[in-house]
């Protein structure tokens, strides 16, 4: 690991350090659980994007999933 210097807001800080004392961590494995979990947002937001343009440029066609539809069990 690599040790790095930041700017952060006094406010943001108080923050921060009230939810390490709460959680019984440190500030910095908070805040590098913090960063991972942003980038694994923004992944998955990258692809549920490619996802949708996808589906954008090669839509279902209709009837294409008719044939499943005889394997849906639908309760009563």
């Amino acid at each position: 690991m690599k040790t790095i210097q930041m700017t952060i807001d006094d406010g943001l800080l108080k923050d921060v350090d009230k939810l390490t004392r709460t959680r019984r961590t440190t500030r910095s494995a908070f805040i590098r659980h913090a960063i991972e979990a942003e980038i694994r947002r923004d992944r998955i937001q990258a692809l549920e994007s490619r996802h949708v343009r996808g589906y954008a440029s090669k839509p279902e066609a209709p009837g294409e999933f008719d044939v499943w539809e005889s394997e849906q069990v639908w309760e009563k």
